[in-house]
């Protein structure tokens, strides 16, 4: 009989040019990433990235990667395997956000039509506030119709900021 061995989860910081971001891990993949400045809800602990699981910092590295491409106005190359949990409806909508290139937009509006419920606009920027992996799973690419800004996990200023570092002009 194979033994399954499970990962611990693990919360670890991602450096970048822009600040500190938070990452936490779960046994699937990365789970939440934090802003700067944002309150996290785990202690990071100095010397805690020894003890992280190989696979796990393999994960980090990623989504560390990740992060600076698109800083840097450019598609990753690779993104670790991502594990938000939210409900079937908002995977839908976090699954089409993924199809949005940088450098593009969509609005509410088009991705509920793209998910098969043209009439949940509201539940689509429900679905885009509670991403749990912002950036890499890019809800800062969704645009109210009349081609404002909407609203941001984030704040305003790092949706204003993500888009510009892509050459999209608002």
């Amino acid at each position: 009989m194979k033994r399954v061995t499970s990962i611990s989860p693990a919360t670890l910081p991602i450096v970048t040019p822009l600040g500190k971001f938070t990452a936490r891990y779960s046994e699937k993949g990365l789970a939440e990433l934090e802003f700067p400045g944002q309150k996290t809800r785990v202690a990071l602990k100095r010397g805690a990235v020894e003890r992280v699981p190989a696979v796990v910092q393999r994960w980090h590295r990623a989504a560390a990667a990740a992060l600076q491409s698109i800083f840097a106005g450019r598609n990753p190359e690779q993104l670790p395997p991502l594990a938000p949990a939210g409900t079937p409806f908002q995977k839908r909508v976090w699954k089409a956000l993924r199809k949005i290139s940088p450098g593009k937009t969509r609005s509410y509006g088009a991705i509920a039509q793209a998910i098969g419920k043209p009439k949940a606009v509201r539940a689509v920027g429900g679905a885009c506030g509670a991403n749990p992996i912002p950036v890499l799973i890019p809800c800062h690419r969704v645009l109210a119709a009349n081609g404002k800004l909407g609203g941001f996990s984030g704040g305003l200023e790092w949706k204003r900021q993500l888009l510009a570092r892509e050459g999209v002009k608002i």
